[in-house]
């Protein structure tokens, strides 16, 4: 898919497909997810440097990750964005040139479409093809503290069922964790993904004052969010032992009952199975007080060792 946007009095302006590919050279902003040999072609005729294709994007490589042309300067960058219910992390290739801003990803990613909304309803906010890229930047690191910030409030709803062990259902706990810990991961690999594009940018970017700020500012935020992911990760582990514990801990309550039901009911059944013997020398078969005598004896010899564990403290 191919989308291409203009800058018109500062709004982002959709290209119609049909002016495809003259119209591209007066576009700010070109977006290619999962394109066609025949879109890439289009874009890349615009430039004297390769485009990456979709499997290099995907490359942890520095050599694939940063990379400085003469006339740009291209990164790899992590989007986490949900699919299907799920969390995931996709990489976005973002090109930074003098006229205009690429991105290449597979798939359309949330942070593009919230950045036009976001130009839709405020005119002033798009100046240049920096500003575009660093807003995609500030989208990113601001999902990322949105969903650090929802984790907070599901662990701390979490810690006091799982801790109070009040109306918790532990299997849905595990569950929550699970997906929990699944999603901190994600988030931490963003964040640090962010750091180095952020790092690299002040590094070998050709930026003004301003712009250097703007990114310095996002970098401490991002510095700022990766110890309390490092908290959440280390609350989430906290949680899962807890649960855990406490699994075991029920699950050993209910093996003591049935082990000292079986020894209750042990002597009973020693004093049973001996007089339901069929020898014919048991002076007690005899006896005209035989059963009542054999059951006494089967209900004391099953009191004893309950009283001696209620003793103990066992029950």
């Amino acid at each position: 898919m191919l989308d291409a946007y203009s800058l018109e009095k500062h709004r982002l302006t959709p290209i119609p497909p049909e002016q495809f590919p003259a119209a591209l050279p007066k576009a700010i902003w070109i977006q290619l997810a999962d394109p066609s040999p025949e879109e890439l072609e289009a874009v890349q005729a615009l430039y004297q440097f390769p485009f990456p294709t979709i499997e290099e994007i995907e490359e942890l490589e520095a050599s694939a990750h940063h990379v400085v042309h003469d006339e740009a300067i291209q990164f790899n960058t992590l989007f986490l964005h949900t699919l299907d219910g799920i969390p995931h992390n996709t990489n976005a290739c973002i090109i930074v040139c003098e006229k205009r801003v690429v991105c290449l990803s597979a798939r359309e990613l949330p942070a593009f479409r919230l950045l036009r909304m976001r130009s839709a309803h405020d005119p002033t906010l798009i100046e240049d093809q920096v500003s575009i890229a660093l807003h995609l930047m500030e989208i990113k690191v601001d999902g990322l503290s949105d969903e650090l910030e929802d984790a907070t409030r599901k662990l701390e709803s979490l810690s006091s069922q799982v801790l109070g062990r009040v109306g918790v259902d532990f299997k849905e706990s595990l569950d929550v964790l699970a997906a929990q810990e699944d999603l901190n991961g994600k988030v931490r690999m963003a964040l640090m993904d962010t750091q180095r594009d952020l790092i690299f940018l002040l590094r070998r970017g050709r930026f003004d004052a301003d712009e250097v700020e703007w990114i310095q500012e996002l970098l401490r935020d991002v510095e700022t969010l990766l110890p309390h992911n490092t908290f959440l990760t280390e609350k989430v582990n906290f949680l899962l032992n807890a649960a855990m514990g406490f699994i075991n801990i029920e699950q050993n309550q209910i093996i003591k009952i049935f082990s000292i039901a079986a020894v209750v009911f042990l002597p009973p059944t020693l004093v049973a199975s001996i007089y339901g013997m069929n020898f014919a020398l048991m002076p007690e078969l005899k006896w005209p007080w035989g059963y009542p005598l054999a059951v006494l004896v089967m209900i004391c010899s099953a009191i004893a060792p309950y009283v001696y564990f209620k003793r103990k403290g066992w029950l």
